[in-house]
């Protein structure tokens, strides 16, 4: 145990700053005249069992190897849930501690799932907190896949490995160098996006909390409609601008502060979640005008672009039910769902990055036939691609399908219907939020579902956010040999 002092370190000062952070909500009671403890109680346990993680664990050289750190990955995601259901459960919403673990999980993983059914009379104090939830997990998200996945080889990831960073043993100092960096940019954004929220029409509470959830791309709402509700075309393009700025590779947002002030138009990742918007948004548009004759050129344009955004980032707000509008968008949306969007942003799915990879491999291979004796090589953004990183990128695509159909007969051997199965599962393993069809599509949730689905789903939302492998690996007992 005494080689794992340095993870459970880390744990505990993650769960000090959530109980800090569940003091934001026991402020809101205060001024909402909420009168009851729920935050404060929350807050004092999570924060004690921080403390006594930190202080038991002390020891002068904070170094990590390569088991700890994938331990440390899944443990911090695992705790923070656990302790962030504590406030559902506590509340007088009658959860139960599946529901409870849900919520906190669709929150810190920033998918944006819910259970609660009547957002609109949900307590301010919990509406906040699912905002914050997914607010943490979102900084979260963007601090790992730039300073441990990539050092722990996952699926491709290790193409945007730092300079300076090439070992375990440095991940900590790295860590709180970017940390300090990202979350100084991270919280730029939300406060503009809040601050355009409200001059576009929210009220300050609602453009706080889905600012939080619009840069996390997370999509939780303080409303059942989610934005649909305001009705609001500027609200709605808000959202899709700082949508589309979460959803780009916050490396790139370093790269920029650093003196790169091209970077924005010359790296891959970006291009591509560019092109992939435009042309998915067009798709989208165009069927619309054919099929959808309620609105005008300009408003189907909107719809379009608004709820192709939404899906392929996986932030999940809707504006309106799109299951409703035939077969073609189902089938679309779900395929958004899989692309998601670029790495090291708050976004997940299988990211662009891989998809462009996966496709100069095949271009590659159609060349080789042509010409058996040529010699080609694959870049992605100047650098040279080898053979084992290709491999390792076609494995996780492999890995991410298997899983999702895996998850798919798990949904469907608990009764569920075939569709919910399907988009539920890739709901979760791509961390969206609303999935396909009557009961968990936009107009509807989750809280029917089965105890063991929620589990289930819950389960596909820690190995989608944690790109699988992160988590996969713990279960191998070679791997701790090693």
């Amino acid at each position: 145990m005494n080689s794992y002092k340095t993870v459970f370190f880390a744990v505990g000062v993650l769960l000090i700053i959530l109980g800090a952070f569940m003091l934001i909500p026991y402020f809101v009671q205060y001024i909402y005249g909420e009168e009851n403890s729920i935050f404060l109680t929350s807050a004092s346990a999570t924060a004690f069992m921080g403390v006594l993680l930190v202080l038991s664990n002390l020891e002068e050289n904070k170094k990590l190897n390569l088991q700890q750190a994938f331990l440390l990955t899944t443990l911090s995601w695992l705790s923070i849930a656990f302790f962030g259901c504590i406030p559902f459960l506590l509340s007088d919403l009658s959860l139960s501690f599946v529901d409870s673990f849900f919520e906190s999980m669709s929150g810190i993983t920033t998918t944006g799932s819910t259970i609660i059914t009547y957002l609109d009379e949900a307590p301010k104090s919990i509406l906040i907190w699912r905002a914050i939830l997914q607010w943490l997990g979102g900084i979260g998200v963007i601090v790992m896949a730039i300073t441990i996945l990539p050092l722990l080889n996952v699926g491709g990831m290790q193409l945007f490995r730092m300079e300076g960073s090439d070992t375990t043993e440095k991940i900590l100092p790295k860590t709180r160098e970017v940390t300090l960096i990202i979350s100084i940019i991270y919280l730029s954004l939300t406060l503009s996006c809040g601050i355009s929220y409200w001059l576009a029409g929210m009220n300050i509470f609602d453009s706080i909390a889905h600012s939080m959830t619009t840069i996390a791309t997370g999509g939780f709402s303080t409303y059942s409609a989610s934005i649909g509700y305001f009705q609001n075309p500027k609200i709605e393009i808000v959202s899709i601008i700082f949508i589309i700025l979460g959803s780009m590779p916050f490396i790139a947002y370093l790269k920029f502060v650093k003196g790169d002030k091209k970077i924005f138009f010359k790296d891959s990742q970006i291009k591509g979640l560019i092109y992939i918007l435009v042309i998915s948004a067009l798709l989208m548009f165009l069927y619309l005008i054919l099929n959808n004759k309620e609105y005008d050129y300009l408003e189907n344009l909107r719809i379009s672009v608004f709820n192709v955004v939404s899906i392929l980032s996986g932030t999940g707000y809707v504006t309106s039910d799109f299951s409703l509008w035939g077969k073609f968008p189902l089938i679309f949306f779900l395929f958004l769902m899989f692309i998601g969007g670029c790495a090291g942003s708050t976004t997940c799915g299988i990211k662009i990055f891989r998809f462009q990879i996966l496709g100069r491999f095949i271009l590659n291979q159609i060349k080789k036939l042509v010409y058996p004796h040529g010699v080609f090589s694959i870049k992605y953004n100047n650098e040279k691609i080898s053979n084992a990183f290709i491999y390792s990128i076609i494995t996780f695509i492999f890995i991410y399908f298997f899983i999702f159909f895996i998850l798919a007969a798990l949904l469907s051997l608990d009764g569920l219907d075939f569709v919910t199965s399907l988009s539920g599962s890739a709901s979760a393993i791509s961390n969206v939020g609303p999935g396909l069809g009557n009961v968990i599509g936009p107009s509807g949730n989750y809280s029917d579902l089965p105890s063991f689905s929620k589990l289930i789903l819950s389960l596909g939302m820690l190995l989608g956010r944690l790109e699988l492998f992160a988590v996969l690996v713990l279960f191998f007992p070679s791997f701790w040999k090693n």
